[in-house]
């Protein structure tokens, strides 16, 4: 075991005293690793545009140390050996610690990641915990089957014959910078209830809750190798990790450009996949809503992390006769949000992750200004050095538009009219996309013959982005393939394995 000189953080100053939390090295087989291939890549505070940290630049070899560590603690040693109800008591204590450091990990979210404190310490953290202890359950409630056989063949022997259920090995977790703490969560927690290895591979612009998640995985008493965290690009130590042979599964949250190439390289070895994509998720009004609430839940359905949400609520469909009251509203309330740092309790909306993104989504709203969409609210950068869009409100804007169609994944939403509920499916699954949707109406009887027509894998009714352990997520067409939480997130980490016996 390390000491505990070598998981040394960065050094306080007076001026951003939250530099203390930071650890700015990788984890690799419970040990601290601070060379990469090349030269530390920059951390940077997106409300400031200050660099706060520096990450190592992991490259082939670090990688290549990284898995082989994973192999080793899966293939022998006490992780191998341990009893389901052990790994199951690790997974509680790991949930106890991500509790009694989440003021430290909410603070270190929001620095790294810009969003707002509250939702760092209520979801990053809060909801960590509960997802925690949810996979925990059910490293002891792995089960196989036993079968009966129905050819006698040979005449006169007999077979028993069952399932077994078996970790699939060392899996590869490449996550987003949208939720990163939570995101570690939802790929580290299922790995370990089936008793797999993990090398988590964090977003360059948000490795900081991750590396401080993996010293809580060693505190809680797993064995080192179990997991370890390299940091660096996507296309050098994300692909480096796609690609090594020692790798059984990867795990993958981000883009559907990038997840198409995974899913390629996957298939060269025939390695398993999941892979939870992009969304351009439909907010579909009916006209026997409650106004209010609908306007309410559309904001929050875009606004909510900056639109940052693979799920956000970006394309609005309002039927006929409440179009104006409700797209009107949702521009005034878009308008009269609040910009600014996360750690100010006055803040509403929280600057996008990097200068980067932030040109981005700029360049969706002058494209959607070229299109022809009618900004109400918004469509300018906000003021400071910051990363920050304001919340921008797009009305009238044609059903073939890039903005339309294409994932902005910021704080932006277009806006349709439409007359008929035929007219609400047409509309809302004319995508590439199939990840969420949410339906607006106190009709129950439309409801429910509009949810079986709606290309989603999650509808909600009278509310957005509603998730929970128990509940499958995960999407239709390039949105993704497998799912997250529940059951089917963990036979997703498992390979069944038949037997039969003749007697």
């Amino acid at each position: 075991m390390s000491s505990a000189s070598e998981f040394a953080p960065a050094a306080v100053t007076p001026d951003r005293p939250e530099l203390g939390a930071i650890r700015e090295f990788m984890l690799i087989d419970g040990k601290p690793v601070h060379d990469g291939q090349g030269k530390p890549i920059p951390v940077y505070d997106p409300a400031t545009g200050q660099v706060i940290a520096h990450q190592p630049d992991a490259g082939p070899a670090q990688v290549d140390l990284a898995v082989q560590a994973a192999r080793r603690a899966f293939a022998s040693g006490p992780w191998r050996e341990m009893l389901p109800a052990g790994r199951e008591r690790l997974l509680l204590k790991l949930a106890d610690l991500l509790e009694q450091h989440g003021t430290e990990l909410a603070r270190l979210e929001t620095l790294n990641n810009g969003k707002l404190l509250g939702i760092a310490q209520g979801l990053e953290v809060g909801a960590g915990a509960q997802w925690l202890r949810y996979m925990a359950g059910w490293a002891t409630k792995i089960t196989g089957d036993t079968l009966s056989l129905s050819i006698p063949f040979p005449p006169g022997v007999q077979y028993s014959a069952y399932t077994l259920a078996q970790p699939v090995g060392v899996v590869a977790a490449i996550i987003p910078w949208n939720f990163p703490l939570l995101m570690a969560v939802w790929k580290i927690a299922p790995a370990l209830a089936a008793g797999c290895t993990v090398v988590l591979k964090p977003a360059e612009e948000t490795p900081l809750t991750a590396l401080r998640l993996a010293e809580l995985v060693l505190e809680a008493g797993f064995p080192p190798g179990v997991v370890n965290v390299i940091t660096g690009r996507g296309e050098t130590a994300g692909a480096a990790l796609v690609a090594h042979p020692g790798i059984d599964k990867i795990a993958f949250t981000g883009s559907t450009e990038v997840g198409k190439l995974i899913g390629r390289a996957a298939m060269d070895h025939m390695k398993r996949v999941s892979l939870e994509l992009g969304g351009k998720s439909p907010v579909i009004v009916l006209n026997d809503c409650d106004v209010d609430r609908a306007v309410q839940g559309a904001a929050a359905a875009i606004f909510f992390n900056q639109g940052q949400v693979c799920t956000a609520g970006s394309r609005l469909y309002v039927q006929q006769g409440l179009y104006a009251k409700v797209v009107q509203g949702l521009a005034d309330m878009a308008a009269s949000m609040t910009l600014g740092s996360g750690f100010d309790a006055a803040t509403q909306i929280g600057p996008l992750i990097s200068a980067r993104h932030q040109q981005r989504v700029m360049d969706y709203i002058s494209i959607g200004r070229a299109e022809g969409g009618r900004v109400l609210a918004g469509g300018a950068a906000g003021d400071g050095s910051g990363y920050f869009v304001r919340p921008t409100v797009f009305a009238d804007v044609p059903q073939g538009a890039r903005i339309t169609q294409e994932e902005i994944f910021g704080p932006v939403v277009v806006a349709q009219p439409f007359d008929t509920l035929d007219d609400a499916v047409r509309l809302a699954n004319d995508s590439a996309f199939g990840l969420g949707a949410s339906l607006w109406s106190n009709d129950l009887t439309r409801v429910q013959r509009l949810i079986p027509r709606i290309d989603a894998g999650t509808v909600w009714v009278n509310t957005h982005n509603m998730l929970d352990p128990n509940m499958p997520f995960g999407g239709f067409k390039q949105s993704g393939i497998g799912r997250e939480h529940g059951r089917a997130l963990l036979e997703m980490y498992l390979e069944k394995k038949s037997v039969c016996i003749a007697y």
